[in-house]
C-alpha cells in the first residue's frame, strides 16, 4: 500500500515529513504480524493507524475494521482526541469511539449493535466483548488489531489475557492482522513471539532512535538523607526547575509518596505556579480535570505515578523529574520519553535519589540508559488462573469443542508450550471446581453435551462470570467523597484496611488536600476539608517496585571500581569508608557482616536481590536462627540488604544460608503463611473460584478473604494436589515472595565473605533508619521477659 494523495497533502499542509517507519507500515500493511519499535514522539501511533485509515477511506463499509488496545483508559481517550484531527481535516468517513470501564452502558449497547470503524479499548473490555453470544457478528469484518505500548502488557497477566483474546479473534476473523507498537524493548524478538500467532511470523520494524536523551542527577544544596523515600530535601531545587520549564512531569514510584511530595511542593510553592497531582487512586473526575488542563497547556507541573507512564501525547512537556531510584531501566526510559514528545528532539530528565544509597542506583541507571542497556526478566509460561478464566468466558459465548479450544489457545504466545494435560486440568477445574469441590453445586459450571462440546450448565451464570472478568485484583478499596452538605464531590479511593483504622476527626491526604474523616456510609468514606493540619497518609494500592536484576548487577560492578568519578563526593567517600573498614559487596561473593550495636547482635546480608526477595530472606534466616537457638528479635529489608538483630552472635552465617536448608525452610514456611493465602485469594478470584462481584452487590475485602481462607484450608487438608494450589505456588514463587531471586543470588555467588566488626559498618548504618522493621516472636522475647523479671526481683530483694 502506498500513501494516498490526501494523506500526503495533509502531512505537507502541517509542515510534517512522513517518517520512513510510517511509510514502511503502509508498505507492509498486509503482514500477518508487525512490531514497530519507535521512539516517543516518532509518530508510532499514527503509523499504526495509517493503513487502517487508508483502507477505510477507500472502502467505508459499515462495521468494525480496526481494534486498538491500550493498557490505560486515559490513553484511549487521548488517542481518540488525536485521531479526530486527521480524520476531520482530511474529511475521512471514519467513525472512532472508545470503550472502557468509563463508557456508559447505553453507549456500550449501541457499540455492540452498530460498531464503529475503529474501536479503542482495553484488554478487559475486549474479554467482555468476546464473552457475548453475538461476538461473531460484532467482529465479523475486523481486519486489524493494534496493540499499543505492548511492552507494558507483555510483563503482566493482562498481556496473557489479551493474547488469549487475540487467539479467539483470529478464529472468528481468519486473516486478522496484528500490529504491536512499542518504544521501550530490551528483546524485540521475544516481544515479536509474544505478539505473533505463529512463531517467527512477526516482522520487526525499528525506527531511527533519534538523539540520546539529556539526563542527569538534579543538583541540590542539601545531600540526600541516609534513609527514606520521599525526596523532600530536593523540593527547592525541583521548584526551581519547574519555574525554568514549560511543563514538568514529576514521577514517583508509589501513590503515597506522590501525595506527600505534592503537599510539600504545594506548601513551598510561594509564587503560585499551577501544579496538580495525578494517580490511579484519584476519582475519574479528578484525573480527567488534570488531563484536560495538561492538554490545554495550563499546568506547569504534575506530580504523578505510573498512571502517566505511557504514551499520552502532551507536546508541551519539556522536563521529566524522577523522584526516587527508578528500580528498572525500561521504566526510566519510558518516563524520560514523556519529555519533548517530538521526533528528533532529545528528551530531558533529572533524577532525584531519595536517599544516599539511591545515589548509587541512580548513577547506575543513568549509565544503563546512555548505553541503551535495558533490563527485563524472561517471561514464564502463561499462568493457569488466566487460562481458567478464559475457558469460562469462552463458554459464556456459546458451546465449544475442547480440542479446538486447546489448538486455539496454543497459538497465543504465552501458551505456546501449554501441555494437553495442563489444559485438561484447567478445563476440569472450570467445569467442576476440581476433585475436592466437585460435590458442590456452586462450582458445577460447565457440562459436556452428547456431541462432546462443553457449555454452561446454567446459562444464567454467564452474568456473574462476565462481572468478574479481568486480571487486576487490588486490595478492596472504598470511595472517598465530600459529605453531601459539602457537595458530595468524589475525591478518589483508599484501601479498605486503611479506612478501618480511621475514627471521626482523623485526617489524611488525598488528591493533594487534607481531609477530615467524618463517617462511613454505605461503603463510602465521607470527609470534609481540613486545611492546615498534619495529616495521616492513606495507604494507597499499587505496586512497590523492586530493583531489577540487571540494575543490581550494574551497582555491584560499580563497587569493583577503584574510585567513582561519576558519584557525588559525599557518596564516594561513604563507599570508600565501607571498603576501608569492611569491604564492598561483589557479584560473585556474598558479603555478610556481623557486629554488636545498641546491646544487640546484628547480622547483615547484602544479597542485592530486590526488596521482596530480601524480605523473604529475612523471614527464612530468622526462622533458621530460631531453630538453631540464636534468638533473633527482628529484621528490616531493602532492595540490597537484610539486617537482622538478636540476642546471640551468629558465628557461622554460611550454615544459615545453605541453599538446601533455605529451600526446606521456604517450603515449610510457605505452606502455612499468610502470603500463600493472599496469593491463593488473588489467583482464585482470577480463575473464577471466588466471585468478587455479584449481581446487585459486591463482596467486601473481608468477605472475599474469609471465603478464600476457608477454601485454602479445605484444599490443603483434603486435596493438596489441587490445580489452584499448584497455581498458587507458582505465583507465590515469583510474586510477593520472589524466592526465585534468592535462588538466583545463591547460584551466582561462589562463596560467602563473613566480616566481623566491633561496631556498625558504613553500608549497614542506613538500615537502622529504615521503616518497616519486622519483629520476630520467639525464644528471644521470652528470654528478655525472664531477664527483666530477674532484675525486678533482685531490686525487690534489695529493697
Amino acid at each position: 500500500m502506498r500513501m494516498p494523495d490526501p494523506f500526503e497533502s495533509w502531512f505537507a499542509a502541517r509542515g510534517w515529513t512522513v517518517h520512513p517507519h510510517q511509510r514502511a507500515m503502509l508498505e507492509r500493511a498486509g503482514a500477518p504480524a508487525l512490531l514497530l519499535i519507535a521512539p516517543t514522539g516518532g509518530g508510532k501511533t499514527l503509523a499504526g493507524f495509517l493503513p487502517s485509515l487508508a483502507e477505510i477511506a477507500a472502502n467505508p463499509a459499515p462495521g468494525l475494521h480496526t481494534l486498538y488496545i491500550s493498557p490505560l483508559k486515559a490513553l484511549t481517550a487521548d488517542i481518540r482526541r488525536n485521531l479526530r484531527t486527521p480524520i476531520e481535516e482530511m474529511g475521512l468517513p471514519v467513525r472512532v469511539e472508545d470503550r472502557t470501564g468509563d463508557t456508559s452502558s447505553t453507549a456500550r449497547r449501541r457499540q455492540r449493535a452498530d460498531p464503529p470503524h475503529i474501536l479503542l479499548t482495553t484488554p478487559e473490555s475486549l474479554a467482555l466483548l468476546l464473552s457475548y453470544e453475538d461476538a461473531p457478528r460484532i467482529f465479523a469484518g475486523l481486519k486489524r488489531v493494534i496493540v499499543d505500548e505492548i511492552h507494558a502488557l507483555a510483563d503482566s497477566k493482562r498481556g496473557d489475557q489479551l493474547m488469549l483474546g487475540l487467539a479467539r479473534l483470529s478464529t472468528l476473523c481468519p486473516g486478522l492482522r496484528r500490529v504491536g507498537l512499542s518504544a521501550t524493548v530490551e528483546d524485540p524478538p521475544a516481544l515479536a513471539r509474544f505478539l505473533a500467532r505463529h512463531p517467527d511470523s512477526c516482522e520487526i520494524l525499528t525506527a531511527d532512535p533519534g538523539p540520546a536523551p539529556d539526563i542527569a542527577m538534579l543538583e541540590t544544596d542539601t545531600p540526600p538523607p541516609w534513609a527514606g523515600g520521599g525526596g523532600r530535601y530536593a523540593i527547592p531545587a525541583v521548584l526551581d526547575q519547574v519555574a525554568r520549564h514549560r511543563t514538568t512531569l514529576i514521577f514517583h514510584n508509589t501513590r503515597a509518596q506522590a501525595e506527600l511530595f505534592f503537599r510539600d511542593l504545594w506548601m513551598a510553592n510561594e509564587t503560585g505556579l499551577p501544579i496538580a497531582i495525578h494517580h490511579g487512586s484519584l476519582s475519574r473526575e479528578a484525573r480527567e480535570k488534570v488531563e484536560t488542563a495538561m492538554a490545554a497547556g495550563s499546568l506547569r507541573a504534575v506530580v504523578c505515578t505510573g498512571s502517566l507512564d505511557l504514551g499520552i501525547d502532551w507536546g508541551d512537556v519539556d522536563l521529566v523529574i524522577q523522584v526516587g531510584a527508578p528500580k528498572n531501566v525500561k521504566r526510566l526510559v519510558q518516563r524520560i520519553g514523556r519529555a519533548n514528545h517530538r521526533y528528533n528532539a532529545p528528551s530531558k530528565a533529572l533524577l532525584v535519589p531519595a536517599n544516599r544509597f539511591e545515589v548509587v542506583e541512580c548513577v547506575a541507571a543513568l549509565q544503563a540508559v546512555r548505553e541503551q542497556d535495558l533490563d527485563g526478566e524472561p517471561r514464564g509460561p502463561g499462568p493457569g488462573d488466566v487460562l481458567c478464566q478464559h475457558i469460562l468466558a469462552t463458554a459464556c459465548a456459546g458451546p465449544f469443542d475442547a480440542g479446538a479450544l486447546f489448538a486455539e489457545v496454543t497459538t497465543a504466545g504465552p501458551y505456546a508450550g501449554l501441555t494437553h494435560a495442563r489444559f485438561d486440568a484447567c478445563l476440569d477445574f472450570a467445569a467442576t471446581g476440581g476433585y475436592a469441590l466437585r460435590a458442590y453445586d456452586r462450582w458445577q459450571r460447565l457440562k459436556q453435551a452428547p456431541d462432546g462440546r462443553w457449555a454452561l450448565r446454567d446459562p444464567r451464570s454467564a452474568r456473574a462470570i462476565r462481572m468478574n472478568l479481568g486480571t487486576i485484583v487490588e486490595e478492596e478499596t472504598l470511595k472517598v467523597r465530600m459529605k453531601p452538605a459539602r457537595g458530595g464531590a468524589p475525591l478518589g479511593e483508599v484501601e479498605e484496611a486503611f479506612a478501618a483504622t480511621l475514627t471521626p476527626g482523623d485526617t489524611f491526604l488525598i488528591g493533594g488536600q487534607v481531609v477530615r474523616y467524618e463517617s462511613l456510609r454505605e461503603m463510602v468514606v465521607e470527609v470534609s476539608r481540613s486545611p492546615g493540619r498534619e495529616p495521616k497518609i492513606a495507604v494507597f494500592a499499587g505496586t512497590k517496585f523492586a530493583t531489577s536484576t540487571r540494575l543490581s548487577d550494574r551497582i555491584l560492578t560499580m563497587f569493583r571500581q577503584g574510585d567513582w568519578p561519576d558519584l557525588p563526593a559525599h557518596t564516594a567517600e561513604w563507599l570508600a569508608l565501607q571498603r576501608q573498614v569492611s569491604r564492598l559487596p561483589e557479584r560473585d561473593r556474598l558479603l555478610v557482616e556481623t557486629f554488636p550495636q545498641d546491646g544487640r547482635q546484628h547480622l547483615c546480608i547484602y544479597g542485592f536481590a530486590g526488596r521482596n526477595a530480601q524480605q523473604t530472606l529475612g523471614l527464612l534466616v530468622t526462622q533458621r536462627m530460631e531453630a538453631a537457638g540464636l534468638a533473633p528479635l527482628g529484621f528490616v529489608s531493602t532492595d540490597y540488604a537484610t539486617l537482622i538483630w538478636g540476642l546471640d552472635e551468629v558465628t557461622a552465617p554460611a550454615d544459615l544460608l545453605d541453599s538446601n536448608g533455605l529451600r526446606s525452610a521456604f517450603d515449610d514456611w510457605l505452606a502455612g503463611n499468610a502470603v500463600m493465602k493472599r496469593t491463593f485469594r488473588t489467583s482464585a478470584v482470577i480463575a473464577g473460584l471466588i466471585e468478587r462481584n455479584l449481581p446487585g452487590r459486591r463482596k467486601t475485602g473481608r468477605q472475599a478473604t474469609f471465603s478464600s481462607d476457608i477454601l485454602y484450608d479445605t484444599l490443603m487438608k483434603y486435596d493438596p494436589g489441587h490445580l489452584m494450589l499448584e497455581i498458587t505456588r507458582e505465583e507465590a514463587m515469583k510474586g510477593l515472595v520472589d524466592f526465585g531471586r534468592i535462588e538466583a543470588m545463591l547460584a551466582r555467588v561462589r562463596g560467602i565473605d563473613h566480616i566481623r566488626r566491633p561496631r556498625v559498618t558504613p553500608l549497614a548504618a542506613p538500615l537502622f533508619l529504615e521503616a518497616g522493621r519486622i519483629p520476630v516472636k520467639g525464644a528471644a522475647e521470652q528470654r528478655l521477659i525472664d531477664a527483666a523479671a530477674d532484675r525486678l526481683m533482685a531490686e525487690a530483694e534489695l529493697a
